[in-house]
C-alpha cells in the first residue's frame, strides 16, 4: 500500500506505524520547506522488493567487474550527492511544524474549511467539488458558472491579490469523466491564513459570480 501523503503531512499528526502502509510520500514545498526536497517512508520488510532508480557513488556496498551489491540500507536510494542544502531546509520546515504542533494546526485549519465552505454554499453560481470539511481539511475546489477556472483564478489574483490554483491539478480523467470541465480552481489554507482573508476570498468569487466580465 503506497500513501501520497503530500495534502495530509503538512496539515495533521501522521504515524506510519499506525497507518500500517508499506510507503508512504510527501513533499517538502506544501509544509514550508524548500522545493526540491520529499520523503519517501518504506517499510523494512519491503525494502528489498524495490529497485532504485538510479545507482552510484553511497548506494553501492561493493562493486565487482561484471556485477555489484547495494546498501543494504536506505542509502541504495541515495545515489551520488544528495541536495544537501535542500534536506537541511526540510529538516528546519519539520523543526518548525513540531513546535507549532500538528494537532493546533489541524484544530485550527478545520475551523478556517469549516468557513471557507459555509460562506462559498451561500454564493450562487459556485459549484463546489468533494466532500464536505469533515472529510477533509485546507482544500476547497470550485467553479464559478460557465466561467474558465484559468479566467477565475487570474481575476482573484488581479482583483484581489489572492493566489490560487487552476486547471486539471494533474488529473485529467477525473476533469473529463466526473467534474464534466477542463478543470477547476481550488482554494486552499494553511495555519498562516486568516478568518478574515476567507472572507476577503468569499467576497472575491462572489463578486465574480456577480459579475462575470469583472
Amino acid at each position: 500500500m503506497l500513501i501520497d501523503a503530500a495534502q495530509s503531512v503538512p496539515h495533521m499528526e501522521v504515524d506510519v506505524q499506525k497507518i500500517g502502509c508499506d510507503f508512504l510520500a510527501f513533499s517538502g514545498h506544501k509544509m514550508c520547506g524548500p522545493t526540491g526536497s520529499g520523503i519517501l517512508f518504506i517499510k523494512n520488510k519491503v525494502m528489498d522488493t524495490v529497485e532504485p532508480l538510479s545507482i552510484g557513488g553511497g548506494s553501492i556496498e561493493d562493486v565487482e567487474i561484471d556485477d555489484y551489491e547495494l546498501n543494504k540500507t536506505a542509502k541504495r536510494f541515495e545515489a551520488g550527492t544528495p541536495p544537501i542544502a535542500e534536506v537541511i531546509g526540510l529538516g528546519a520546515a519539520v523543526d518548525y511544524l513540531q513546535r507549532i504542533g500538528m494537532r493546533n494546526i489541524e484544530k485550527y485549519e478545520r475551523e478556517l474549511a469549516n468557513q471557507m465552505y459555509e460562506e462559498f454554499c451561500k454564493i450562487p453560481k459556485v459549484e463546489i467539488y468533494g466532500p464536505e470539511p469533515a472529510r477533509k481539511i485546507s482544500i476547497l475546489p470550485f467553479n464559478v458558472g460557465d466561467l474558465n477556472s484559468h479566467d477565475v483564478a487570474l481575476a482573484l489574483d488581479v482583483t484581489a491579490n489572492i493566489m490560487t490554483r487552476s486547471g486539471h491539478h494533474c488529473a485529467l480523467p477525473l476533469m473529463k469523466e466526473v467534474v464534466k470541465k477542463g478543470g477547476l480552481v481550488r482554494a486552499s489554507t494553511y495555519f498562516y491564513n486568516t478568518k478574515e482573508e476567507v472572507n476577503k476570498l468569499a467576497n472575491a468569487v462572489r463578486k465574480i459570480a456577480e459579475n462575470p466580465g469583472i
